[in-house]
C-alpha cells in the first residue's frame, strides 16, 4: 500500500508553529459545576423548604 509522503517528513509543520501558553478556563469543570448546580437546586431547596439548615 502505498504512503502518503515520506515518513521522514512526518510531524515538520507541527513541530514548525509556535508555542502559544494556554488561555485561562472561564468556567470551572463540569463535574464541579453540575455539583454546585445540584447544591443549590436540590438540597438547599430541600432545606428552605423543611425549614432546616445542616451541612
Amino acid at each position: 500500500m502505498p504512503s502518503h509522503g515520506s515518513l521522514t517528513k512526518a510531524g515538520k509543520v507541527r513541530g514548525q508553529t509556535p508555542k502559544i501558553p494556554p488561555k485561562q478556563k472561564k468556567n470551572p469543570a463540569p463535574r464541579l459545576r453540575n455539583r454546585r448546580e445540584y447544591i443549590r437546586r436540590i438540597i438547599m431547596a430541600q432545606q428552605v423548604s423543611t425549614g432546616r439548615f445542616r451541612r
